[in-house]
């Protein structure tokens, strides 16, 4: 069973959409929580389940987070299990799990090989409902931290990405970001108007209890888009904690459902017509002066 759980908080939010997602032409989607450990084989197991899950729910798009493939006992395991780019197992898992159930899955991050020997792209990539991938996204900003005994520097594995990349689907505009990113408005910025944002992420528990919910509404409300961020969320093998907090957060910065820590999957509708509803009562994005 899942650990899923809603806060009574989310549960009053979700109220506050519900008209929005009764109208005609609302998609599922969902987020997947994970807690990944160093065996790919295991990972994908896992993930599978969850997948399996979220489609019970309805869901026609489903995301999984940053490193679902593996969080190796140290950086380099990463390195070690990287794919060319179409082919590998963790990618022939997502175009087969994608063409079983007939849904588009985002894997939130796959160790691709990169131009250095010793370091991967750490990628995004999206597979449409025949298991087709349609894009991909190579992570620009990397991680660095340094807080007491914790310490984090993914450009020693990862090579930087150098490309905003958005797609569109049958039921949303979409932009791709990774994780640390969230930091950075301005790549959302130039991603132009899109209407679902994914942002798969691995958040230290240290970082993401100070930051990430704020983090997540706030690139929801600028943008008037919704955004769904599957995480990392629990203990991992590696003696890492990650926050968690998988979460669907509406164009008003409503969360629409969240799952604080454990494994499990959170779910919502997303709606063009709500988005276009709130972007005629609040132009913002048409009235940018600066950097159009």
């Amino acid at each position: 069973m899942s650990t899923r759980l809603r806060s009574t908080r989310t549960q009053k939010k979700i109220g506050v959409h519900a008209a929005a997602a009764a109208d005609a032409g609302v998609t599922r989607i969902a987020a997947v929580q994970m807690a990944s450990g160093p065996r790919v084989e295991a990972n994908l197991k896992e993930a599978a389940r969850l997948i399996a899950m979220a489609v019970e729910q309805g869901a026609r798009l489903v995301a999984l987070p940053e490193y679902f493939g593996i969080m190796g006992l140290k950086d380099t395991d990463k390195v070690a299990v990287r794919e060319e780019y179409g082919k590998g197992p963790i990618q022939e898992f997502l175009a087969a799990t994608a063409r079983k159930h007939g849904i588009w899955i985002v894997g939130g991050s796959v160790p691709l090989a990169a131009s250095v020997k010793d370091k991967v792209l750490n990628t995004s990539m999206v597979y449409d409902d025949k298991g087709k991938c349609v894009a991909r996204y190579d992570k620009i900003h990397l991680f660095g931290f340094e807080m007491g005994k914790e310490r984090y520097s993914e450009e020693r594995t990862i090579e930087h990405g150098k490309q905003v990349v958005t797609l569109d689907t049958p039921f949303a505009r979409i932009g791709l970001s990774i994780c640390y990113d969230l930091r950075f408005p301005e790549l959302y910025r130039a991603m132009g108007e899109v209407d679902l944002i994914l942002v798969p992420s691995a958040f230290t528990e240290t970082t993401g209890k100070a930051h990430w919910e704020t983090l997540i509404r706030a690139r929801a409300i600028e943008n008037l888009a919704y955004v769904l961020a599957p995480a990392q969320g629990g203990y991992h093998v590696n003696g890492r904690e990650t926050h968690g907090d998988s979460m669907i957060v509406d164009p008003w910065g409503v969360i629409l459902d969240r799952l604080p820590r454990g494994s499990g999957v959170v779910v919502a509708g997303i709606n063009r017509t709500h988005i276009q509803r709130l972007r005629r009562s609040l132009p913002a994005l048409q009235h940018r002066t600066l950097g159009r």
